[in-house]
């Protein structure tokens, strides 16, 4: 048989011949004198084997451990360690789903989404009628990226105090009292002197609405920090006031 021949005999190409010959898989038979090389039965089998073991998801480098006579692992001890790693990401796929299922059971998506079904629901508590509220869009966006950021320990006690303060609608009503007056701020003077005191204001309302256990232990205000620098930044200058002095109240509380 020709290469042409031998790749049609198998189902594969001649470049994927060709390409098993460069790594050394399949032995390459000397030229006749005519120029061409000739493929008998054994190439055939030796390149069948090979494309069974690629079939059964074995990388080359694995494949070439199996073909190996003296060396290598033998083909059980591959095989059952692709298989291994087979039920590995079937787990992981598993898993996926499952989580993919729980976010649509939750229905209509949240904007920021995808969050995990927990703060979904946690979000579809506050209602409507914070669809149009900037500050809560702000804290929703904050939230989704504290979800992926933070270690899961972290995160994990800080969703447990939030739904434990907002999962009620009592909670979601101080939450949009909270947000109403942050919004009021867009357009304060923060530096007016005397200070406007809707700023002092937010500020109590703002620390009486976010639980105590939301905050790392030795948390404040300190603008050294770079996550707080950059909220600080997103905010309008009343609002990045009133959110200081409401981290000022809440550190202070801990002591």
């Amino acid at each position: 048989m020709r290469i042409g021949e031998l790749a049609a005999a198998v189902g594969v190409t001649t470049r994927t011949v060709r390409h098993y010959h460069h790594l050394g898989l399949l032995p390459e038979p000397e030229r006749r004198p005519n120029g061409y090389r000739h493929y008998g039965l054994r190439h055939a089998v030796a390149l069948a084997r090979i494309r069974r073991l690629t079939e059964l998801g074995l990388g080359l480098a694995e494949v070439r451990d199996v073909l190996a006579d003296d060396a290598g692992k033998d083909l059980a001890e591959v095989l059952g360690e692709l298989d291994a790693d087979l039920a590995r990401q079937e787990a992981a796929i598993r898993d996926r789903r499952a989580r993919l299922r729980a976010l649509l059971d939750v229905g209509e998506l949240p904007a920021e989404g995808p969050v995990s079904p927990e703060l979904a629901a946690l979000f579809a508590t506050a209602g409507d009628e914070l669809t149009d509220s900037p500050a809560a869009a702000k804290d929703r966006e904050v939230l989704a990226l504290l979800e992926t950021a933070a270690a899961p320990a972290d995160w994990e006690r800080m969703m447990g105090a939030m739904s434990a303060a907002f999962g009620s609608p009592e909670g979601a009503a101080r939450a949009r009292a909270a947000y109403a007056l942050l919004d009021a701020l867009a357009d304060v003077d923060a530096e007016a002197s005397p200070p406007d005191p809707r700023i002092a204001e937010a500020a109590r309302v703002i620390a009486g609405c976010v639980p105590r256990d939301m905050l790392p232990q030795g948390a404040g205000p300190d603008e050294s920090h770079g996550f707080l620098r950059a909220l600080y930044a997103d905010f309008a200058p009343a609002q990045a006031e009133a959110v200081r002095q409401a981290l000022r109240i809440l550190s202070e509380g801990r002591r």
